[in-house]
């Protein structure tokens, strides 16, 4: 089943070259299901770059999925025109009073900074303090996560000695979770990050269940025991080539900046890098989006609202 966007999104043409399937509004009102609403919150500074990344492994589900992108309005994008922001995406203020099935929190390029030189860390605050009572279920990935752990959980950050930049082997430790049904017993995953969490406090949180996990830098997957919100560390939503693009804006930068970490073959960056994490990729968020599709209510208006964690 295709994904709902808003008329005109300029990455549906790229994604209708793939065959990944979407429809307009007009076309998803005569549609007699009930379609799963989601709603995207866009921290990356490259919003089309980020859209097409999700929009990919939404598309690939014989769901419909209606498909919200929301931005920060406290927060100046100087990569992102202002048309297109008010063209395809909402203000808080404009869906606060909706209800959705999930949300997907993606990464932000500020982990160095503390959560609360952050200048949109009060509008996030409120807006995954609204989605306890407004969403079903919540997928937080990279500095996504590492901020609803820390506000949910109260679970710290810490910088790392060197940024952890490449394609690294996690263990899969919890093979019955249905989060990670068709999961190998080791699957790679694209990391790309300068800071993680209290390792020490993320495993004692009786409230989260730590799903993969690497012996050196720790979990990337984990979930809430009710299995309402869903953190990942690393980004198996990148292309073959974000991070080769990654790569070369930090050289071209002039920064200090190694290789990703098996990545490139025989680490020669001119060569073609193998893509190795996509089917991980798929079938996590397929995963996600069955758990969401089998345990949301029908209307969501008479969701139960629960009690917020903090």
């Amino acid at each position: 089943m295709p994904i709902k966007v808003i008329e005109g999104l300029p990455v549906r043409e790229l994604l209708k070259k793939e065959d990944v399937y979407t429809i307009g509004a007009s076309r998803a009102h005569t549609q007699d299901i009930r379609p799963l609403r989601m709603l995207i919150l866009n921290l990356m500074p490259k919003k089309e770059e980020t859209e097409l990344h999700l929009l990919r492994l939404l598309g690939n589900t014989p769901l419909q999925i209606d498909v919200e992108f929301l931005y920060m309005s406290t927060h100046q994008s100087r990569n992102t025109p202002t048309s297109h922001l008010q063209k395809y995406y909402n203000s808080f203020d404009e869906i606060r009073e909706q209800k959705f099935d999930g949300m997907i929190v993606t990464g932000a390029p500020v982990e160095k900074l503390e959560y609360e030189q952050v200048d949109y860390i009060d509008e996030l605050k409120d807006i995954i303090n609204w989605a306890q009572t407004h969403v079903y279920s919540r997928f937080f990935i990279c500095w996504g996560a590492q901020f609803a752990l820390s506000h949910y959980f109260d679970i710290g950050k810490q910088e790392l000695p060197a940024k952890l930049f490449g394609i690294f082997e996690y263990s899969n430790i919890y093979p019955d979770h249905p989060l990670l049904r068709g999961f190998d017993d080791i699957y790679n995953v694209p990391q790309s990050r300068h800071t993680t969490v209290d390792l020490k406090a993320l495993r004692n949180t009786p409230g989260l269940d730590i799903l993969t996990e690497h012996p050196d830098f720790g979990p990337d997957i984990t979930a809430s025991k009710d299995r309402r919100d869903l953190f990942i560390f690393g980004h198996l939503e990148y292309e073959r080539d974000t991070l080769k693009q990654e790569y070369e804006r930090d050289v071209s930068d002039g920064q200090h900046i190694d290789l990703p970490h098996n990545y490139f073959p025989g680490d020669d960056s001119s060569l073609h890098p193998v893509f190795n994490w996509k089917s991980h990729g798929h079938i996590l968020f397929n995963n996600w989006i069955n758990e969401t599709y089998q345990n949301t209510y029908y209307d969501l208006e008479s969701m139960v609202k629960q009690k917020h964690r903090q």
